[in-house]
């Protein structure tokens, strides 16, 4: 699997066609929320959700160990279907760090809290996942036949499925 980052700034909208499928990795920070600071602000320019109420989320214990999440930060679309030799590009277009890591299984992420993880074991994919900043976008492909797990390994409740196949 390949997976390059690149620095973070807006493609034209022309820079898309030579890639089979995009996913976009969102989230609804609230910019004006002192609350993200510490951990590296938010970079949105528009954001509703508070750090508050995105704690309330992670903290419920309603919350199933696949949603474990603020639904609000999410991989969009969460499948995509492409041909072996086709790309896809990821962008990020939140107001935080996020990574899209290939794991062999979904699990948690690379952050040892157990209000992100939900008592889920890291993947062992996660600790040498590559940022990506907000704004940023990186390009995978090379990947061979059959269903491939991406997820945050920040936000690991962010998922996403690409499912390599030949046409018919």
């Amino acid at each position: 699997m390949g997976l390059t980052a690149s620095m973070p700034f807006p493609l034209p909208a022309a820079a898309h066609d030579d890639h089979a499928a995009m996913v976009v990795m969102r989230d609804d920070c609230d910019p004006n929320d002192t609350g993200y600071a510490p951990t590296g602000g938010c970079l949105r320019k528009e954001g509703d959700v508070s750090f508050a109420e995105f704690g309330v989320e992670l903290s419920s214990p309603l919350a199933p160990t696949s949603l474990i999440g603020h639904q609000a930060w999410r991989m969009d679309p969460p499948y995509v279907e492409i041909e072996p030799d086709d790309t896809v590009m990821v962008r990020n277009r939140g107001g935080r760090v996020h990574t899209f890591t290939e794991v062999r299984d979904f699990g948690g992420g690379k952050i040892p809290s157990p209000a992100l993880n939900k008592g889920l074991v890291t993947a062992p994919e996660c600790p040498v996942s590559t940022d990506i900043a907000p704004g940023g976008k990186a390009e995978v492909g090379g990947l061979a036949e059959g269903n491939h797990h991406f997820q945050c390994c920040i936000h690991p409740w962010m998922r996403a499925v690409i499912k390599v196949k030949r046409e018919d």
